[in-house]
Protein backbone atom coordinates (compact mmCIF):
# COMPACT_ATOMS: atom_id res chain seq x y z
CA UNK A 1 0.00 0.00 0.00
CA UNK A 2 1.32 3.69 -0.83
CA UNK A 3 1.21 6.18 1.47
CA UNK A 4 -0.09 9.72 0.34
CA UNK A 5 1.72 12.28 1.13
CA UNK A 6 0.30 15.30 3.15
CA UNK A 7 2.75 17.37 4.11
CA UNK A 8 2.35 20.62 1.80
CA UNK A 9 5.94 21.65 2.41
CA UNK A 10 7.54 18.42 1.49
CA UNK A 11 5.36 19.10 -2.15
CA UNK A 12 6.05 22.61 -2.31
CA UNK A 13 10.22 21.96 -2.31
CA UNK A 14 10.33 18.53 -4.02
CA UNK A 15 10.35 20.03 -7.74
CA UNK A 16 13.41 22.43 -7.26
CA UNK A 17 15.45 20.14 -5.10
CA UNK A 18 15.24 17.44 -7.54
CA UNK A 19 16.72 20.24 -10.34
CA UNK A 20 19.44 20.95 -7.85
CA UNK A 21 20.76 17.27 -7.44
CA UNK A 22 20.06 16.73 -11.34
CA UNK A 23 22.36 20.22 -11.78
CA UNK A 24 25.14 19.36 -9.71
CA UNK A 25 25.41 15.45 -10.74
CA UNK A 26 25.45 16.21 -14.60
CA UNK A 27 28.11 18.90 -13.77
CA UNK A 28 29.96 16.28 -11.92
CA UNK A 29 29.85 13.64 -14.72
CA UNK A 30 30.63 16.53 -17.04
CA UNK A 31 34.00 16.75 -14.84
CA UNK A 32 34.38 13.09 -14.79
CA UNK A 33 33.65 12.30 -11.45
CA UNK A 34 32.99 8.37 -10.93
CA UNK A 35 31.27 6.71 -7.79
CA UNK A 36 28.44 9.32 -7.93
CA UNK A 37 24.90 9.08 -6.39
CA UNK A 38 21.22 8.44 -7.94
CA UNK A 39 19.80 11.71 -8.75
CA UNK A 40 16.45 11.44 -6.84
CA UNK A 41 12.91 12.24 -8.37
CA UNK A 42 10.74 14.75 -6.92
CA UNK A 43 8.09 12.05 -5.82
CA UNK A 44 10.80 10.30 -4.11
CA UNK A 45 12.08 13.45 -2.38
CA UNK A 46 8.47 14.41 -1.48
CA UNK A 47 7.20 10.35 -0.03
CA UNK A 48 11.00 10.78 2.25
CA UNK A 49 10.40 14.35 3.25
CA UNK A 50 6.78 13.71 4.39
CA UNK A 51 7.13 9.90 6.15
CA UNK A 52 9.98 12.24 7.91
CA UNK A 53 8.12 14.71 8.84
CA UNK A 54 5.39 13.15 10.48
CA UNK A 55 7.92 10.56 12.13
CA UNK A 56 9.43 13.88 13.70
CA UNK A 57 6.24 14.38 15.87
CA UNK A 58 5.81 10.98 17.48
CA UNK A 59 7.68 10.22 20.49
CA UNK A 60 8.63 6.89 21.49
CA UNK A 61 9.12 6.00 24.93
CA UNK A 62 9.27 9.70 25.74
CA UNK A 63 12.05 10.81 23.60
CA UNK A 64 11.75 12.54 19.84
CA UNK A 65 13.49 10.34 16.86
CA UNK A 66 16.32 11.64 15.57
CA UNK A 67 16.44 10.34 12.48
CA UNK A 68 18.58 10.48 9.05
CA UNK A 69 17.65 8.99 5.36
CA UNK A 70 20.05 8.28 2.36
CA UNK A 71 18.53 7.79 -0.75
CA UNK A 72 21.07 5.03 -2.28
CA UNK A 73 20.93 1.50 -3.49
CA UNK A 74 21.93 -0.97 -1.38
CA UNK A 75 24.96 -1.95 -3.69
CA UNK A 76 26.15 1.81 -3.54
CA UNK A 77 26.36 1.22 0.22
CA UNK A 78 29.30 -0.39 0.54
CA UNK A 79 29.41 -2.86 3.87
CA UNK A 80 25.79 -1.87 5.26
CA UNK A 81 23.63 -3.47 7.25
CA UNK A 82 20.33 -4.95 5.61
CA UNK A 83 17.42 -6.52 6.65
CA UNK A 84 15.99 -9.71 5.52
CA UNK A 85 12.74 -7.93 4.02
CA UNK A 86 13.06 -4.68 3.93
CA UNK A 87 10.09 -2.42 5.17
CA UNK A 88 7.86 -0.06 3.73
CA UNK A 89 8.91 4.05 4.33
CA UNK A 90 6.27 4.87 6.78
CA UNK A 91 6.46 6.97 10.25
CA UNK A 92 5.62 4.35 12.38
CA UNK A 93 8.55 2.35 10.41
CA UNK A 94 10.89 5.58 11.30
CA UNK A 95 10.20 5.84 14.71
CA UNK A 96 10.48 2.19 15.51
CA UNK A 97 13.87 2.02 13.87
CA UNK A 98 15.27 5.52 15.51
CA UNK A 99 16.84 4.81 18.03
CA UNK A 100 19.31 2.32 16.32
CA UNK A 101 20.11 5.45 13.80
CA UNK A 102 20.34 8.08 16.06
CA UNK A 103 24.52 8.70 15.98
CA UNK A 104 26.00 11.07 13.53
CA UNK A 105 26.90 9.71 10.48
CA UNK A 106 24.30 6.55 10.39
CA UNK A 107 22.05 6.75 7.67
CA UNK A 108 18.69 4.45 7.18
CA UNK A 109 19.04 3.12 3.61
CA UNK A 110 16.24 4.39 1.06
CA UNK A 111 15.55 2.94 -2.47
CA UNK A 112 12.67 1.88 -4.51
CA UNK A 113 10.35 -1.33 -4.33
CA UNK A 114 10.19 -3.17 -7.38
CA UNK A 115 10.08 -1.29 -10.76
CA UNK A 116 9.22 1.69 -9.57
CA UNK A 117 11.95 2.94 -10.53
CA UNK A 118 11.44 2.72 -13.61
CA UNK A 119 7.92 4.53 -13.87
CA UNK A 120 6.09 8.03 -11.56
CA UNK A 121 3.09 8.15 -13.90
CA UNK A 122 0.71 6.97 -10.98
CA UNK A 123 1.72 9.97 -8.68
CA UNK A 124 2.75 8.18 -6.05
CA UNK A 125 6.36 6.64 -4.70
CA UNK A 126 7.14 2.72 -3.76
CA UNK A 127 10.11 3.10 -1.64
CA UNK A 128 11.44 1.28 0.99
CA UNK A 129 13.91 1.21 3.80
CA UNK A 130 16.45 -1.70 3.23
CA UNK A 131 18.67 -0.96 5.52
CA UNK A 132 21.73 1.39 7.53
CA UNK A 133 24.57 2.35 6.39
CA UNK A 134 27.36 5.27 6.80
CA UNK A 135 28.40 4.89 3.50
CA UNK A 136 26.68 7.46 0.98
CA UNK A 137 28.35 8.48 -2.37
CA UNK A 138 28.93 11.69 -3.81
CA UNK A 139 26.32 14.07 -4.06
CA UNK A 140 24.27 11.76 -2.38
CA UNK A 141 20.47 12.51 -1.03
CA UNK A 142 19.89 13.19 2.80
CA UNK A 143 17.46 13.87 4.76
CA UNK A 144 18.28 14.24 8.83
CA UNK A 145 15.29 14.61 11.32
CA UNK A 146 16.74 17.71 13.68
CA UNK A 147 14.13 17.90 16.10
CA UNK A 148 10.51 17.87 15.48
CA UNK A 149 9.30 19.64 12.66
CA UNK A 150 12.91 20.53 11.74
CA UNK A 151 14.04 18.91 8.48
CA UNK A 152 17.27 19.36 6.70
CA UNK A 153 18.10 18.25 3.28
CA UNK A 154 21.72 17.85 2.11
CA UNK A 155 24.37 15.75 0.08
CA UNK A 156 27.44 14.57 0.48
CA UNK A 157 30.45 16.76 -1.07
CA UNK A 158 31.93 15.39 -3.91
CA UNK A 159 35.46 14.51 -1.99
CA UNK A 160 33.45 13.50 1.35
CA UNK A 161 35.18 15.99 3.60
CA UNK A 162 33.87 17.65 6.67
CA UNK A 163 30.20 18.56 6.85
CA UNK A 164 27.84 17.57 4.29
CA UNK A 165 26.34 20.43 2.04
CA UNK A 166 22.92 21.65 3.01
CA UNK A 167 20.37 22.23 0.18
CA UNK A 168 16.73 23.39 2.19
CA UNK A 169 15.67 23.58 5.83
CA UNK A 170 11.99 23.19 6.39
CA UNK A 171 10.69 24.32 9.41
CA UNK A 172 6.84 23.25 9.40
CA UNK A 173 5.46 25.30 6.56
CA UNK A 174 8.27 27.55 6.17
CA UNK A 175 10.81 26.14 3.32
CA UNK A 176 13.93 28.22 3.04
CA UNK A 177 16.45 27.29 0.38
CA UNK A 178 20.17 27.75 0.10
CA UNK A 179 20.98 30.34 -2.08
CA UNK A 180 24.38 28.43 -3.70
CA UNK A 181 24.85 31.72 -6.22
CA UNK A 182 25.13 34.42 -3.16
CA UNK A 183 22.40 36.23 -4.71
CA UNK A 184 21.13 37.25 -1.41
CA UNK A 185 25.04 39.03 -1.00
CA UNK A 186 25.09 42.54 -1.78
CA UNK A 187 27.56 43.00 -5.17
CA UNK A 188 30.98 43.23 -3.05
CA UNK A 189 33.22 40.56 -4.29
CA UNK A 190 36.03 40.70 -1.26
CA UNK A 191 32.45 40.08 1.09
CA UNK A 192 31.39 37.78 -1.37
CA UNK A 193 34.40 35.61 -1.15
CA UNK A 194 34.48 35.50 2.55
CA UNK A 195 31.25 35.02 2.90
CA UNK A 196 30.97 32.15 0.63
CA UNK A 197 33.45 30.20 1.96
CA UNK A 198 30.60 29.03 3.84
CA UNK A 199 28.87 27.06 0.66
CA UNK A 200 30.66 24.12 -1.15
CA UNK A 201 33.95 25.09 -2.74
CA UNK A 202 34.10 26.62 -6.22
CA UNK A 203 36.79 23.86 -6.98
CA UNK A 204 35.83 20.86 -6.24
CA UNK A 205 39.21 19.00 -6.98
CA UNK A 206 40.98 20.98 -5.06
CA UNK A 207 41.51 19.39 -1.59
CA UNK A 208 42.70 22.47 0.32
CA UNK A 209 39.56 24.39 -0.94
CA UNK A 210 36.98 21.65 -0.17
CA UNK A 211 38.55 21.51 2.98
CA UNK A 212 36.50 24.55 4.13
CA UNK A 213 37.99 25.04 7.38
CA UNK A 214 35.71 27.85 8.39
CA UNK A 215 33.07 25.87 7.75
CA UNK A 216 34.01 23.11 10.08
CA UNK A 217 35.29 25.21 12.57
CA UNK A 218 31.55 27.03 12.70
CA UNK A 219 30.10 23.67 12.95
CA UNK A 220 32.09 22.45 15.44
CA UNK A 221 31.17 25.65 17.70
CA UNK A 222 28.04 25.24 17.24
CA UNK A 223 27.84 21.74 18.31
CA UNK A 224 29.48 22.40 21.62
CA UNK A 225 26.55 24.75 22.23
CA UNK A 226 27.97 26.74 24.98
CA UNK A 227 27.99 29.64 22.63
CA UNK A 228 31.23 31.82 21.29
CA UNK A 229 33.12 34.03 19.14
CA UNK A 230 36.14 33.15 16.86
CA UNK A 231 38.11 36.28 15.61
CA UNK A 232 39.51 35.90 12.02
CA UNK A 233 42.67 38.46 11.85
CA UNK A 234 45.33 38.61 9.32
CA UNK A 235 48.55 37.12 9.84
CA UNK A 236 51.38 38.96 10.28
CA UNK A 237 49.17 41.96 11.53
CA UNK A 238 48.88 43.37 15.35
CA UNK A 239 46.05 46.18 14.70
CA UNK A 240 43.29 43.39 16.20
CA UNK A 241 45.44 43.86 19.55
CA UNK A 242 44.18 47.62 19.88
CA UNK A 243 40.29 46.28 20.05
CA UNK A 244 41.42 44.19 22.91
CA UNK A 245 41.12 44.53 26.76
CA UNK A 246 45.08 44.14 27.76
CA UNK A 247 46.42 41.86 29.14
CA UNK A 248 45.10 39.08 27.33
CA UNK A 249 44.82 36.48 30.10
CA UNK A 250 45.12 33.23 27.61
CA UNK A 251 47.56 34.45 24.98
CA UNK A 252 49.48 31.37 22.56
CA UNK A 253 53.04 31.56 22.23
CA UNK A 254 54.17 30.75 20.28
CA UNK A 255 51.09 30.44 17.70
CA UNK A 256 48.98 26.86 18.03
CA UNK A 257 49.34 25.58 14.30
CA UNK A 258 48.12 22.37 14.49
CA UNK A 259 45.24 23.01 12.57
CA UNK A 260 47.37 25.06 9.67
CA UNK A 261 49.89 22.69 9.51
CA UNK A 262 47.50 20.05 8.35
CA UNK A 263 45.58 22.21 6.19
CA UNK A 264 48.91 23.24 4.33
CA UNK A 265 50.11 20.06 4.34
CA UNK A 266 50.82 19.08 0.58
CA UNK A 267 48.42 16.38 -0.94
CA UNK A 268 51.63 13.91 -1.41
CA UNK A 269 51.91 13.74 2.07
CA UNK A 270 48.46 13.12 3.41
CA UNK A 271 47.33 9.52 4.09
CA UNK A 272 44.03 10.52 3.45
CA UNK A 273 41.90 8.56 6.33
CA UNK A 274 44.44 9.65 8.91
CA UNK A 275 44.72 13.37 7.39
CA UNK A 276 40.84 13.33 7.92
CA UNK A 277 40.40 12.22 11.46
CA UNK A 278 43.65 14.86 12.43
CA UNK A 279 41.60 17.76 10.97
CA UNK A 280 38.55 16.50 12.50
CA UNK A 281 40.31 16.90 15.89
CA UNK A 282 42.57 19.72 15.53
CA UNK A 283 38.90 21.60 14.72
CA UNK A 284 37.50 20.72 17.56
CA UNK A 285 40.21 21.50 19.28
CA UNK A 286 40.49 24.94 18.47
CA UNK A 287 36.34 25.36 18.36
CA UNK A 288 36.75 24.14 21.97
CA UNK A 289 38.26 27.18 22.79
CA UNK A 290 35.64 29.39 21.88
CA UNK A 291 33.58 27.40 25.04
CA UNK A 292 35.73 29.77 27.45
CA UNK A 293 34.25 33.13 28.04
CA UNK A 294 35.72 35.57 25.55
CA UNK A 295 36.62 35.64 22.18
CA UNK A 296 39.47 32.96 20.69
CA UNK A 297 41.82 34.88 18.41
CA UNK A 298 42.77 33.23 15.66
CA UNK A 299 44.88 34.33 12.01
CA UNK A 300 43.53 33.37 8.51
CA UNK A 301 46.26 30.78 8.25
CA UNK A 302 44.18 29.37 11.23
CA UNK A 303 46.73 29.71 13.72
CA UNK A 304 45.49 29.98 17.36
CA UNK A 305 47.10 33.43 18.85
CA UNK A 306 44.62 34.06 21.86
CA UNK A 307 41.62 32.53 23.58
CA UNK A 308 39.54 34.29 25.92
CA UNK A 309 39.55 37.87 25.22
CA UNK A 310 37.12 40.89 25.86
CA UNK A 311 36.69 42.87 22.74
CA UNK A 312 36.61 46.89 23.43
CA UNK A 313 36.20 49.67 21.30
CA UNK A 314 39.48 51.80 20.68
CA UNK A 315 40.00 55.00 21.65
CA UNK A 316 38.23 57.54 19.20
CA UNK A 317 36.52 54.80 17.55
CA UNK A 318 32.61 55.40 16.70
CA UNK A 319 29.95 52.53 18.29
CA UNK A 320 28.98 50.26 15.65
CA UNK A 321 24.99 51.80 15.38
CA UNK A 322 23.70 49.95 11.81
CA UNK A 323 24.63 46.99 10.31
CA UNK A 324 23.80 44.94 7.20
CA UNK A 325 21.50 41.67 7.84
CA UNK A 326 21.27 38.79 5.46
CA UNK A 327 20.64 34.80 5.03
CA UNK A 328 21.96 32.52 2.28
CA UNK A 329 18.44 31.64 1.58
CA UNK A 330 16.67 32.34 -1.92
CA UNK A 331 14.35 35.10 -1.92
CA UNK A 332 16.04 37.05 1.11
CA UNK A 333 16.82 40.51 1.14
CA UNK A 334 19.39 42.50 2.97
CA UNK A 335 18.09 45.02 5.52
CA UNK A 336 19.51 47.49 7.97
CA UNK A 337 19.34 46.60 11.69
CA UNK A 338 20.70 48.23 14.39
CA UNK A 339 22.85 45.53 16.16
CA UNK A 340 20.99 45.16 19.22
CA UNK A 341 18.40 43.78 17.24
CA UNK A 342 20.20 40.70 16.08
CA UNK A 343 21.68 39.40 19.52
CA UNK A 344 22.85 40.43 22.78
CA UNK A 345 26.34 41.41 23.98
CA UNK A 346 28.92 38.49 22.11
CA UNK A 347 26.99 39.86 18.84
CA UNK A 348 27.02 43.58 19.73
CA UNK A 349 30.75 43.08 20.92
CA UNK A 350 31.96 41.25 17.44
CA UNK A 351 30.18 43.62 14.97
CA UNK A 352 32.00 46.40 16.89
CA UNK A 353 35.60 44.80 16.09
CA UNK A 354 34.58 44.36 12.59
CA UNK A 355 33.85 47.61 12.39
CA UNK A 356 37.09 48.91 13.70
CA UNK A 357 39.33 45.75 12.27
CA UNK A 358 37.89 45.95 8.83
CA UNK A 359 40.16 43.63 7.54
CA UNK A 360 38.94 40.57 9.99
CA UNK A 361 35.73 38.69 10.26
CA UNK A 362 34.11 37.41 13.19
CA UNK A 363 32.37 33.90 13.72
CA UNK A 364 29.85 34.34 16.58
CA UNK A 365 27.91 31.01 17.76
CA UNK A 366 24.46 31.43 20.37
CA UNK A 367 23.29 28.27 22.78
CA UNK A 368 20.28 28.07 20.90
CA UNK A 369 21.88 27.39 17.47
CA UNK A 370 21.84 30.82 15.67
CA UNK A 371 25.37 31.56 14.24
CA UNK A 372 26.55 34.58 12.75
CA UNK A 373 29.34 35.84 10.18
CA UNK A 374 30.63 39.35 10.50
CA UNK A 375 32.74 41.44 7.81
CA UNK A 376 33.04 44.35 7.02
CA UNK A 377 31.37 45.54 3.47
CA UNK A 378 33.19 48.09 1.66
CA UNK A 379 30.08 48.60 -0.73
CA UNK A 380 27.96 49.41 1.83
CA UNK A 381 30.30 50.99 4.13
CA UNK A 382 29.29 49.08 7.32
CA UNK A 383 29.02 45.73 9.11
CA UNK A 384 27.59 42.71 7.30
CA UNK A 385 26.23 39.82 9.50
CA UNK A 386 25.26 37.00 7.37
CA UNK A 387 23.50 34.68 9.49
CA UNK A 388 24.17 31.28 8.52
CA UNK A 389 22.60 28.24 10.77
CA UNK A 390 20.84 27.38 7.85
CA UNK A 391 24.05 25.77 6.56
CA UNK A 392 25.46 24.12 9.46
CA UNK A 393 22.53 22.07 10.71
Amino acid sequence: MTRTATYQAGRAVAASIEAHFARHLAQAHARGENGLAPAPRADAIQAMIDATFWASLRPEEGRFPKISLAFLPPEQAGRALMFEQSMPLDPGVLTKLAPAVERPGIHLGIWYEGDAMQSSDSGACRLRVWGATRVVPSFGFVLEDVEPGLLVIKHRRVNGFGKYANVAVLMGEQVKVIDEQGTSLPDCPALLKALLAFNSAADPNDRRETVNVLVQLAASMRAHAHGGSLLVVPAGKESWHDSIIQPVLYSVAPAFSALAELVGRDETARSENAWESSVRKAVDTVAGLTAVDGATVINDRYEVLAFGVKIRRPTGSQPVEQMVLTEPVVGNQAVVVPPVQHGGTRHLSAAQFVHDQQDALALVASQDGRFTVFAWSPCENMVHAHRVDTLLM
